[in-house]
């Protein structure tokens, strides 16, 4: 039986499809859904402690408002279902391993997420998430082209 769809998603349009696949599957199955977002790192290069810190300090509110009004929107998608929610989002460098914790956290039956998103060519070249999740998860994944 499934009880709980984690549903990770980074706001592109690929995931985005895949969230409202996987809301509607949750209203079928009168699941609840956690919505997942996983925030990127600030990256230091090399410039000047004190331009570092404002900058890594505009990044991270950046980031992290982005992520508030992608989880909101998602929140939204749920509730026109009438699928209760909850909503994370975090900080990793490793989008996969994210995923795969917040899933064992939040007692997860099965992700549901996109095949691909806002990875690009680096996606391409180190592998995209989604087949990170499916390669070292231990649940079930439904990925939604």
């Amino acid at each position: 039986m499934i009880n709980n769809v984690l549903i990770p998603t980074d706001g592109s349009e690929c995931a985005t499809a895949a969230l409202e696949r996987g809301v509607s599957l949750a209203a079928d199955l009168k699941a609840k859904v956690t919505f997942l977002m996983v925030r990127e790192p600030f990256r230091m290069l090399s410039a000047e402690s004190a331009q570092i810190e404002r900058v890594k300090s505009e990044f991270t509110q950046y980031e992290t408002d982005r992520a508030r009004g992608v989880l909101e929107g998602a929140t939204a998608i749920a509730a026109k279902a009438g699928v209760a929610c909850a909503a994370l989002q975090v900080e990793h460098a490793r989008p996969y391993e994210a995923i795969i914790e917040a899933a064992r956290k939040c007692e997860a039956d099965i992700i549901a997420m996109g095949s691909h998103g806002l990875g690009g060519v680096r996606a391409v070249v180190l592998g995209s998430v989604t087949q990170k999740v499916l390669t070292h998860c231990l649940i079930p994944v439904l990925v939604y082209r």
